[in-house]
């Protein structure tokens, strides 16, 4: 098993939703982040006085998938978040050693 995260623009994710159900997913976790990459952030105006945004708002979708959805999931993400502006995002697949459902002790595939 492999968990796929991926730091998208906001205002991307119900697209990439509605695409990674498409293509057999059936949960995600999602959170709120900051960070930044190439793009180093932005100046902005704000009452007069010019600040520095370092850390640009993005979101982390985490996704546990079986081996053989792995392609499938990291094509889904790419070709939905691109906008093909800088900052569009970074796709991670690391390999998962355990998963265990909590409720009924599952483990491996079963639990996810």
């Amino acid at each position: 098993m492999k968990l796929v995260t991926a730091i998208i623009k906001p205002f991307k994710l119900d697209d990439v939703r509605q695409a990674l159900a498409d293509v057999g997913v059936k949960g995600i976790t999602v959170t709120e982040v900051k960070g930044f990459g190439r793009q180093r952030g932005h100046t902005e105006l704000y009452r007069g006085a010019e600040y520095v945004v370092d850390f640009l708002p993005k979101v982390k979708v985490e996704i546990a998938v079986h081996d053989d959805l792995v392609e499938q999931v990291v094509e889904a993400v790419t070709n939905t978040a691109r906008t093909g502006k800088i900052g569009d995002g970074k796709i991670f697949v690391t390999l998962l050693d355990q998963v265990i459902r909590i409720r009924t002790g599952e483990t491996g595939v079963e639990a996810v």
